[in-house]
């Protein structure tokens, strides 16, 4: 199990669906290429492209695209969430996501663990006005709270001009603070991933 790779999933939370360009999805793609550097393997889902039905159960019933993407994340070592800012708050679809999650409160392992236990998350978040902060803190609380460990220094953000028009996507490249966040947040990780595989936590 010790060799078995590492495995990263990123939910990209945009409002828009694809192929529209995202920054979101950018910037999630990123991470995951500094993770890929660690040996880990990785791929997205941009939540908007699929039916997750509102709720706070592991599977809403007919057409309900949650319980695939759930199979997909309770397989990943690590979790990436990449939202834009919204009005200084993450995306609908990003709440969603953490609706959707708090059904793992009631899952336990063969251990009576926390199911989610020993995953490890970070988070992307991009925007054109102030909140990166302010969503980080939403985003980390609530995936600590579903049993979550959250590596240091493991919030990545841009924030561009308030109101202005360019966008994440846009940069000729990626500034320098950004790409120094990256690859910290993907390296404290994957060095925390590793950890609580080789010790995982204890049963209650």
């Amino acid at each position: 199990m010790t060799d078995t790779p590492l495995t990263a999933l990123a939910l990209v939370c945009s409002l828009k669906p694809s192929p529209a360009p995202s920054s979101s999805q950018l910037l999630a793609e990123q991470i995951l290429a500094d993770l890929a550097a660690h040996g880990v393997e990785g791929s997205a889902i941009r939540l908007v492209d699929h039916d997750v039905r509102p709720g706070v159960e592991a599977d809403m019933g007919e057409g309900d695209d949650w319980p695939a993407i759930r199979e997909r994340v309770l397989a990943a070592d690590i979790l990436v969430l990449a939202t834009p800012t919204w009005m200084g708050q993450h995306s609908s679809v990003a709440q969603r996501a953490l609706e959707r999650l708090d059904a793992e409160l009631s899952e336990t392992d063969g251990d009576g663990r926390p199911i989610l236990f020993d995953k490890v998350a970070i988070a992307g978040i991009v925007g054109n006005e102030d909140g990166a902060h302010h969503i980080a803190a939403i985003l980390f609380q609530s995936l600590d709270d579903i049993g979550y460990t959250i590596p240091a220094q493991s919030s990545v953000y841009w924030n561009g001009e308030a109101m202005g028009s360019v966008d994440y996507r846009d940069l000729a490249e990626t500034p320098e603070p950004v790409v120094s966040a990256r690859k910290t947040a993907a390296a404290n990780a994957v060095h925390l991933a590793r950890a609580l595989r080789a010790a995982p936590y204890p049963a209650g």
